[in-house]
């Protein structure tokens, strides 16, 4: 078993005792707004937590039980003036829960666990996945349809479309991720296309595996040498960035990788340099897309600007979805594990769908996972008409089909 990663806040504070109890964060904490709870909120949690290491509060179910309930989507530290580094205390309390036997995560993910930390059975494991994606038949709420290469690598395809067209711009190492190469390695396509379109080099580092993103969300053992292992993948490669086309994965690797190497996320990275701009039929011009940020790309990242540039370079309408900069519930892995809370969130934010203009609406993101969970929308009644999930990156394809 894995040693735990040492728990050393970003500002050297222990967080627990950092918190003013001010409530800034009560105002746009999912789970508060949800139930009215004020355990349910980070500061709430923050005195549970500090009450028990500090021994006035003996271990505690309840304890146990709101931390379970944070969604992680950490809305709260860029509204909180005391700047709490409240994920770094989530990450750390929800190990030490795991650790000791009070949070005990069903089958389902330990096996997930398993497979994240071994690619190569990963990807063979969900070939069958893949190919199910092409045909759409999608035997899970959180699948959409989708045209992944059901052998064909993201690396095999990178070194395929670098050899074809010999682009000499920017140097970029691209993150291929662990869910996102098993079963969505369309978008890794997609991704790839446009760089080079862009003239940027792309390299796809050899030995890199799963951010660790999913062992933090869950308090899984094993983040410290999953870190380890890409600090070494990516530290092997010059390049000018290292690129992530999903908030969650580029925020793990940002706390991985520090300021050794600098951690982009793919459509900020666009953004800056201006895209190649698509030129769409006037008659597929018409298709409206909705637009919702991720919240570790906003909050985690911050970097909260809407890609303006990188929207009008598809070449069609978009605008910001209601409650953009909001939580979709998605959370890593909280919409498995706590659905009817992640199902409650996303109504909120979904329901403008059944009266929004286009046919059908496109609900745009820029992270894999919260397309799982917007696609759910469907399953859950909560959008009862036909709509479309996509990455931004896919709408910015050479081959993107509207």
């Amino acid at each position: 078993m894995s040693e735990p990663i040492p728990f050393i806040p970003p500002d050297h504070r222990d967080p627990l005792n950092a918190c003013v109890h001010c409530g800034f964060c009560l105002d746009v904490c999912p789970t508060y707004q949800l139930t009215g709870d004020e355990n349910n909120s980070p500061r709430g949690r923050l005195r549970l937590w500090k009450e028990e290491a500090q021994g006035r509060l003996a271990p505690d179910p309840w304890t146990t039980f709101y931390t379970q309930e944070c969604v992680g989507c950490l809305a709260c530290e860029p509204a909180c003036p005391a700047n709490v580094p409240y994920g770094e205390a989530l990450e750390q309390v929800r190990h030490q829960h795991v650790s000791e036997g009070r949070d005990e995560p069903g089958w389902r993910l330990r096996v997930a666990d398993w497979l994240a930390k071994r690619p190569g059975v990963f990807n063979a494991v969900t070939s069958p996945v893949r190919a199910l994606r092409r045909f759409g038949l999608l035997p899970h709420r959180n699948l959409f349809a989708g045209q992944p290469k059901v052998l064909q690598s993201t690396a095999a395809y990178a070194e395929q479309m670098m050899r074809k067209h010999r682009p000499d711009g920017p140097r970029v190492a691209l993150l291929t991720g662990c869910l996102m190469e098993a079963v969505f390695r369309e978008i890794n396509f997609a991704t790839i296309r446009v760089l080079i379109e862009n003239n940027i080099q792309v390299v796809i580092p050899k030995g890199q595996g799963c951010c660790g993103a999913f062992q933090e969300h869950a308090g899984f053992d094993g983040v410290g040498d999953l870190r380890d292992q890409n600090r070494q993948a990516f530290l092997d490669v010059a390049c000018d960035a290292v690129l992530a086309n999903s908030a969650g994965c580029g925020l793990a690797l940002r706390k991985t990788l520090g300021d050794q190497r600098p951690v982009r996320d793919v459509i900020d990275f666009l953004e800056e340099l201006g895209p190649v701009r698509r030129e769409r039929p006037a008659a597929d011009r018409s298709p409206r897309l909705y637009v919702d940020l991720p919240c570790h790309l906003v909050h985690g990242q911050r970097i909260d600007r809407v890609p303006s540039k990188c929207l009008d370079a598809t070449g069609l309408r978009w605008e910001l979805a209601p409650l953009a900069k909001e939580c979709c519930g998605s959370g890593g892995i909280y919409h498995l594990r706590k659905p009817e809370n992640a199902e409650a969130i996303l109504a909120k934010k979904a329901a403008f769908l059944n009266d929004s203009q286009g046919d059908p609406p496109c609900l745009v993101t820029t992270n894999h996972v919260c397309m799982m969970q917007w696609n759910s929308a469907r399953a859950a009644g909560i959008v009862k008409r036909p709509f479309r999930v996509a990455h931004l990156i896919q709408l910015l394809d050479p081959q993107a089909v509207i």
